[in-house]
């Protein structure tokens, strides 16, 4: 699979919470950092994720914040 996007990191499923309409996954980076997704909960069951897959974390955004003390 070829995406435009740049940002993309390989991690592994932490969890996975359904909710009504949408799903919460938590995705384990390989330094041990966490990306939450939240996507729709058809996505997550289409996809049948689940803890302990292997999934890459695609951002496609058009703005980035940076905050300083």
């Amino acid at each position: 699979m070829q995406l435009s996007a740049r940002n993309q990191l390989k991690g592994k499923i932490k969890s996975v919470q359904l909710g009504n309409v949408m799903a919460e996954v938590v995705i384990e980076l390989p330094d041990g950092q966490e990306i939450v997704s939240a996507i729709t909960r058809g996505s997550a069951e289409h996809l049948k994720l689940k803890a302990g897959d292997q999934v890459v974390a695609i951002i496609k955004s058009t703005e980035v914040m940076v905050g300083k003390a």
